[in-house]
């Protein structure tokens, strides 16, 4: 359990230093008015969700 814990830690950390690089991906919404700014990360909260139902799919299936 200790190896799995640490290689989704270190795919973790590899994605999180990616996405600082990308900033947001295509097809997240951003509206601008004036000096109002409203960005709504669709594609993104998408993208988490699947990630994050791989990794507990992964630990699910070790139990």
């Amino acid at each position: 359990m200790g190896k799995i814990l640490m290689t989704l830690g270190i795919i973790l950390l590899i994605i999180g230093m990616i996405w600082q690089f990308i900033g947001k991906l295509p097809g997240d919404i951003v509206i601008k008015k004036g000096n109002t700014t409203f960005y709504f990360p669709i594609v993104t909260s998408i993208v988490v969700s699947i990630v994050l139902s791989i990794i507990f799919y992964v630990i699910g299936r070790f139990k």
